[in-house]
């Protein structure tokens, strides 16, 4: 519907510039003659509708600001578990290891930046980084492979950068509150993924180490776009068919070998030629596309995941990248170093060198050489030694040294802090919904739904009453945003296509015998009435036509109209003809319909300066004044005809919405005729006439309510009334309804002050015994808020609409008494 709108406006911006361009070579005065106004006396009507609405209006409506709210932006710790908030002995250890481990390892490596081991959580206090890994398996088939993982975590958070590009982060979250808020940073995702890959049976670790800008910053602009990518074709081998006995031989094949080899040739070079072609358009390409040199190339801080061959079949290691979810080999340049891994049972040191980035790294986290671990006892054996290297350690003394040392180091990881990692069903958003119908009566095949755009579109196929093929809208309510095509040859009038806004209706057609190709109308706003009225009987009032047509060969260009703009508001007429092939420019006309007087008081019908013509071959073409005022009446019937054209397109449209709320509330399917016992829709329909018959009678019983009965039931039975009399109780009555209205706008405003008065006081119980409440209290809290501002909405929806109606209502009332026979007297006196 925004494409619709943008089309409109562009088309209403030419036709203003066109409309200028006419003002421009026109160059005629035009003379506007004084309209005198008179100020008509105030009636006494005026002055009590202006009285209803002023006390109408002294009714305001106070809305409260505390509204019930939850913000994403801070974190609520009240409700975390003990395990957030503080450490267990165990935990305490770990951390004195942790810092004892750190301080021998700036020790021995005092170039190599502070490890980053046990950051704080979201409450303020120090959690080891392997500890802050919850191993998880998810209840969901689809989160069971690393693949579909990744993916979730790439699409269900948000990333946010780190603070300081050239550290890690001084606080790492839990899972459980990553998940909640849905963002995180890189340390984050990673924490996340890792956990679900590790409750998955993979062998996953988190990583920190440095990445590329386009890897920390999740910039795919120079990555292939998997749209267009295209899925490898499996070719089919054809089974050779054994030859059968008493088969007929083929002819021989004459054909010259020579020629087909030499043709075979032709096709190699060709396409040798094109794929070379393509090389060096790729390779400009991709070096037009190379990213600009980097001041912090590989000092970046990165966290992604690891994943060791071995476990659930995984053939070799490989990199995943938690922002994008994407897998990369362990020899891809956008992976520049690791300072450190880990998972949920130790922590590694990297201790190769990483001047060839990643490539040379041997994840053999065994070897004490490679990878320094800080904790024994997990499940990565160290590396195995050769028979000589393995005479040289059997002295007593070096095994009580190697026993004195792995005494030290013998920890066990205390489990994680983190509480179950949970993923709601009901976390998934929905964005598009399709269904697709058969053997429905109003042959519709596919609706589908944008749950981002609230667009819906509905698809026919041919067999509809009304020839719908495609039916594209939001809202059911007529003058909307809509676009519904057509199949044209179903139609009598070649309709293709007509876009509907609440301002315009644009109508496309084909092969029509007029040649009409286009018709575009603006509307202004509706002219209220002083009695309720619906859209057939009220229409939108038409203040511009456009119209435009295709070539007419049986006509000359000169003569054939391409487009006919009727300003209805400024009685002008503006006709535009098609361009001959040996020219620019096109011939144009302007006919303008005003009236006017001579001196002698006799209507003047046609004047010369009534008619602007601009030819393209004026010496060719000299229209004379009869010939303008037959062409001036002639587009006088067509614009008359024109506007009926358009009122009857909204009659249609109208009549669309009504059927096609019809058919979806009805959803009848096509029954065959020759099925006796399913065919009731001779039943229904008469079911449904009597209904509309028992409805229109209620309807007109109701409308037959006597107000003046209880004014007349004060005088005697029998006697005629005065003047006098008529007039009084003519204002009794009003004056009754009048007081009903303003009491009964008094009664919605008493209760919509109770109601907004109730929600403030449990707004504030709420806020006095806000942490003592169990789960269900607050659960119980936010369905009454729920409920109470759906009554306040209520309240103030039909505050609103009874002060709109209030005036209508009263003028209604006050001109059937005006009709009232009863009351004839006073036809006396205003007649």
């Amino acid at each position: 519907m925004e494409v619709l709108r943008e089309k409109v406006e562009e088309e209403e911006e030419a036709e203003r510039e066109e409309a200028a361009e006419w003002a421009e070579w026109a160059r005629m005065e035009k003379m506007m003659r004084p309209v005198e106004v008179r100020k008509e006396e105030i009636t006494l009507k005026q002055e009590t509708l202006r009285d209803l609405e002023k006390k109408l209006s002294e009714i305001q409506i106070t809305v409260s600001a505390e509204l019930p709210a939850f913000t994403k932006d801070t974190i609520d710790i009240s409700k975390l578990p003990i395990s957030y908030k503080t450490n267990t002995p165990k935990e305490e250890h770990l951390l004195q290891v942790a810092d004892n481990f750190s301080r021998q390892y700036s020790h021995l490596c005092p170039d190599r930046v502070p490890l980053f081991l046990h950051p704080l959580n979201e409450c303020e206090v120090p959690k080891f980084v392997s500890t802050t890994l919850r191993p998880t398996l998810m209840p969901y088939p689809e989160l069971y492979n690393w693949d579909s993982c990744a993916q979730f975590v790439s699409d269900f958070l948000t990333m946010v950068p780190l603070p300081d590009p050239l550290k890690p982060p001084s606080h790492l979250y839990s899972s459980t509150t990553v998940l909640k808020y849905q963002k995180g940073n890189c340390f984050d995702f990673s924490t996340l993924l890792c956990s679900m890959l590790i409750g998955s049976g993979y062998d996953a670790y988190c990583v920190n180490g440095y990445g590329s800008l386009d890897l920390c910053h999740m910039d795919l602009t120079r990555e292939v776009c998997p749209l267009t990518v295209k899925p490898k074709e499996t070719i089919k081998k054809e089974e050779k068919v054994l030859p059968k006995k008493y088969t007929i031989k083929p002819p021989r094949d004459l054909c010259s070998r020579f020629e087909q080899e030499q043709e075979v040739k032709k096709q190699q070079e060709i396409r040798a030629q094109e794929k070379k072609r393509l090389r060096e358009e790729e390779e400009r390409l991709m070096e037009a596309e190379k990213a600009k040199p980097d001041a912090l190339h590989g000092l970046r801080v990165h966290s992604w995941v690891l994943v060791l061959s071995g476990k659930r079949e995984v053939p070799e290691n490989f990199f995943i990248d938690p922002f994008t979810g994407h897998s990369y080999s362990t020899q891809d340049e956008h992976f520049l170093g690791i300072e450190s891994l880990w998972n949920h049972k130790n922590y590694w040191i990297n201790m190769q060198d990483c001047w060839n980035c990643c490539k040379d790294l041997i994840f053999d986290l065994g070897d004490p050489v490679r990878w320094e671990y800080m904790l024994l006892g997990t499940d990565k054996s160290q590396l195995s030694l050769t028979e000589e290297d393995d005479s040289g350690i059997n002295d007593e003394d070096d095994v009580e040294n190697l026993g004195k040392e792995d005494e030290d180091k013998s920890f066990d990881m205390p489990h994680s802090w983190v509480e179950q990692i949970e993923i709601s069903p009901e976390g998934t958003n929905i964005l598009e919904i399709k269904e697709w119908y058969q053997n429905r009566e109003d042959m519709l095949e596919l609706k589908h739904i944008n749950k981002t755009t609230d667009l819906k579109t509905d698809y026919f196929k041919p067999g509809h009453p009304q020839a719908l093929r495609v039916h594209s809208y939001k809202s059911m309510q007529p003058e909307m945003d809509r676009v519904i095509e057509f199949y044209e040859t179903a139609r009598v009038d070649g309709l293709m296509k007509r876009e509907e806004t609440p301002r315009t209706m644009t109508e496309y057609y084909q092969g029509r015998p007029d040649f009409l190709s286009y018709r575009h109308a603006s509307f202004g706003p509706r002219v209220k009435k002083l009695t309720l009225s619906s859209a057939e009987s009220n229409p939108r009032p038409i203040v511009k036509i456009t119209e435009r047509f295709f070539r007419n060969p049986a006509k000359p260009a000169e003569e054939d109209v391409a487009e006919r703009v009727f300003l209805v508001a400024e009685e002008r007429i503006q006709l535009r003809y098609h361009c001959r092939e040996d020219h620019i420019t096109a011939s144009k006309r302007e006919f303008l319909r005003r009236t006017e007087v001579d001196s002698k008081g006799n209507k003047i019908i046609m004047t010369p300066d009534m008619c602007i013509s601009f030819e393209v071959e004026p010496m060719e073409h000299t229209k004379k004044l009869l010939y303008q005022y037959e062409a001036m009446m002639h587009l006088k019937r067509e614009e008359k005809l024109s506007r009926h054209q358009v009122w009857e397109s909204e009659l249609e449209v109208l009549e669309i919405l009504k059927l096609r709320e019809e058919e979806e509330a009805a959803h009848t399917l096509t029954i065959s005729i020759y099925d006796t016992k399913r065919n009731e829709k001779s039943k229904e329909y008469r079911e449904a006439m009597e209904r509309m018959m028992h409805e229109e009678h209620l309807r007109q019983v109701e409308t037959q309510l006597d107000y003046l009965a209880p004014f007349l039931a004060q005088l005697p039975p029998g006697e005629k009334l005065t003047c006098w009399q008529a007039v009084r109780l003519k204002d009794e009555c009003l004056s009754d309804f009048k007081q009903r209205l303003i009491n009964k706008a008094n009664l919605i405003q008493a209760r919509f002050e109770k109601e907004t008065q109730e929600l403030q006081k449990k707004q504030q119980w709420y806020q006095e015994n806000q942490v003592t409440l169990t789960p269900e209290d607050e659960d119980l809290y936010l369905s009454y808020c729920s409920q109470a501002m759906f009554r306040i909405r209520i309240l103030e929806q039909r505050l609103n609409r009874h002060k709109e109606l209030a005036p209508l209502k009263y003028l209604a009332l006050e001109e059937k008494l005006y009709k009232d026979p009863r009351l004839g007297e006073l036809q006396k006196i205003f007649a």
